[in-house]
């Protein structure tokens, strides 16, 4: 990864943070969108103390698609490539919440806002000699067995598990659309599911989340363990010529048949485009 430049969506915690480190590491040279810039500026000093590049760092929001466009103009304002971007960043919410969009924050920070953040950021990509994106997706798409396309807002009612397990399956369905979409060109796309990771996912969720995350975390895989895969498809000779699959435990999967459904994946497709304003 030696001066490969690689993006990565909340990196400042979890397996964002142990991935940013170790492709810091490996010589990449990073840019981090953060939500907050205090915890970017600590990542960065922790970076070169460990030896690796200063990263750049970018303030980005993912709960606000505006702070999303802000963030994807400034970095192509740079006029650099981009070889890797990681779109790791995700939000899991015990109840329903909006974004500054007005949609159901789950949906909106984990699906619509790496839609269009990767839609913005494809000149960079195929700037690259090659490039790649990998999504952070979940085996939590288990949890469901569609998109739940009547009310994808939850307006009628609001399930932790059901929201979230949605999002992911959004990031697998935006996977195998997305690759079909860059068949030809210079990019690959993968998803993977890294795992039950202890990390600070969902504390925001007030005093409940505060006792059991630290209860439950002796049952998790560590970030640096649950960063595994991000890691091998951010890197790997072995999957170059892969794109539009799903990984775990840094080897190729199979989603569940929802995750396959390519009906579905279109569907999603247009009704993400009409939401973010956005078409690829």
């Amino acid at each position: 990864m030696r001066d490969k430049h690689v993006a990565i969506t909340g990196p400042t915690a979890g397996i964002g943070q142990a991935t940013a480190m170790e492709l810091a590491r490996r010589g990449a040279r990073l840019s981090l969108f953060c939500r907050s810039l205090e915890k970017g500026e600590a990542l960065s000093r922790e970076i070169e103390a460990a030896g690796g590049a200063i990263p750049t760092l970018y303030h980005m929001d993912m709960a606000s698609l505006d702070s999303v466009r802000g963030a994807a103009e400034a970095f192509l304002a740079t006029g650099e490539a981009l070889d890797v971007l990681l779109n790791n960043a995700g939000v899991v919410n015990t109840s329903r919440r909006e974004s500054a969009d007005g949609f159901e924050e789950t949906l909106a920070v984990n699906h619509y806002a790496p839609f269009l953040f990767t839609g913005l950021l494809l000149p960079a990509l195929r700037s690259a000699p090659s490039a790649r994106i990998v999504n952070v997706a979940s085996d939590a798409h288990a949890f469901v067995r569609d998109m739940g396309f009547d009310d994808m807002q939850a307006t009628g009612g609001y399930k932790t598990f059901r929201e979230y397990g949605r999002s992911k399956l959004a990031n697998i369905l935006f996977t195998r659309s997305l690759a079909r979409r860059l068949a030809d060109t210079n990019i690959t796309v993968n998803c993977l599911h890294p795992g039950a990771v202890s990390t600070s996912l969902g504390s925001q969720n007030g005093l409940l989340a505060k006792v059991l995350i630290p209860l439950l975390k002796p049952f998790f895989r560590t970030p640096e363990q649950g960063a595994a895969t991000s890691i091998y498809l951010c890197t790997s000779e072995e999957v170059a010529g892969v794109s539009g699959e799903y990984f775990a435990n840094s080897k190729q999967s199979k989603a569940k048949p929802w995750g396959r459904d390519d009906e579905a994946a279109e569907r999603l497709w247009r009704l993400t485009e009409e939401a973010v304003g956005f078409s690829y």
